[in-house]
């Protein structure tokens, strides 16, 4: 049976292009980057070029970006680290209803800890209220946490004017950036942006290896203690290998970003007019004008997501209900409850398809035809 992967937000296949680069770096650069002998600064080189790369790639400098393990450590850094370094100045936080668990379940821990958090709300497209955020800023607020681009829906908030409004006021702004980043520009001096979290294996690039920007000057307590690697900032030996196919996967990324994108949207088109032809209802969730190129979140009335989900693997149609990291859950999207309303049906019903650089046309109107063959089967 052929196979189509769709769930690309989820996570993406290694580019060919990463895994050579990670072969010939574990092959032949194996010392340890913080030894001062030959193999030790080589294994150094191929570490500073990565960073550099990586850095650029946000119009960021070198020394401002710190290696993870992924987002969700990255996250939690921001978060956590942040919060610790400044609760001499207030311990309101700001975030929204929207956000990943590696946001969320973060500030419920500093919740417990005597933090005060703020949970901003959406409309039904996903997007947070600019007069919401000024009326919840307050003296004592230390860190506003607001994603870039949601994971499940594809909205994307509005990153430039949230900065401009914390450059008046001397919270931090972090955003969790793991599903934008790679599909949309970003500079954080432009944006505003304080801190930034990314995941490699979002974009083509190894499991298991991020970074967090973090503008010279902010401090934050590591919650990793040991050697004094990142500047101090991250103990523990760089994983060599997984950061150089980073920085391909970052490359790659940057050079291919409007074609796909084009790409991508063009597979939107092309899902919407096999459902308009067969003539089957159905509603697309997030906002249409500022979403995530790759995400694509479809409501289908009368049908039932684990149903769907289901029928579709057996088709050979890898989807998703949502974020990969409730998957098995059986309670509806965390994010479709703050946008529609815990009894809405498009909390139960809705599928998201996400796409990624192979991808192609074939295999998108195949998918769309049988998802309408599913659906016909379904209500019926």
């Amino acid at each position: 049976m052929e196979r189509f992967y769709l769930d690309h937000a989820a996570t993406s296949p290694m580019h060919p292009s990463v895994i050579d680069r990670m072969m010939s770096v574990m092959a032949a650069n194996f010392g340890n980057p913080s030894s001062i002998h030959s193999f030790g600064r080589e294994a150094r080189h191929s570490l500073d070029e990565a960073r550099v790369e990586i850095a650029a790639s946000i119009g960021a400098n070198r020394q401002e970006i710190v290696f993870t393990s992924g987002g969700t450590e990255a996250d939690n850094t921001a978060m956590i680290g942040v919060a610790h370094s400044y609760q001499h100045r207030g311990k309101h936080i700001i975030t929204t209803e929207i956000e990943h668990h590696a946001i969320l379940h973060p500030a419920q821990f500093l919740e417990k800890e005597g933090f005060e958090v703020t949970y901003l709300p959406v409309d039904k497209q996903g997007l947070i209220s600019l007069a919401d955020l000024k009326q919840a800023l307050r003296e004592d607020t230390i860190l506003v946490s607001i994603m870039f681009g949601n994971n499940e829906v594809g909205t994307i908030q509005p990153i430039a004017e949230i900065g401009s409004i914390l450059q008046n006021h001397p919270a931090f702004f972090h955003t969790d950036a793991v599903q934008a980043y790679g599909v949309v520009k970003i500079n954080v001096n432009e944006l505003g942006i304080d801190l930034l979290s990314v995941s490699a294996h979002k974009i083509n690039g190894p499991k298991g290896i991020g970074f967090l920007y973090i503008r010279d000057g902010i401090k934050h307590k590591p919650h990793q203690l040991g050697g004094d690697q990142e500047r101090k900032r991250r103990a523990g030996t760089e994983s060599v290998p997984a950061i150089a196919g980073f920085a391909e996967a970052v490359k790659i990324a940057q050079q291919s970003l409007l074609e796909k994108n084009a790409r991508y949207e063009s597979f939107k088109h092309l899902m919407i007019d096999v459902f308009n032809q067969a003539g089957i209802a159905y509603s697309i969730n997030g906002s249409p004008e500022h979403t995530l190129p790759h995400v694509f979140n479809i409501s289908f009335p009368g049908t039932n997501v684990e149903s769907m989900l289901v029928n579709l693997d057996l088709a050979g149609i890898a989807v998703s209900s949502g974020s990969a990291c409730t998957a098995g859950s059986i309670e509806p999207s965390h994010v479709l409850v703050a946008m529609f309303g815990k009894n809405d049906e498009r909390t139960k019903n809705s599928i998201r398809f996400s796409f990624g650089f192979n991808t192609t046309e074939q295999e998108i109107s195949q998918a769309a035809e049988e998802t309408v063959t599913i659906i016909n089967r379904l209500v019926k």
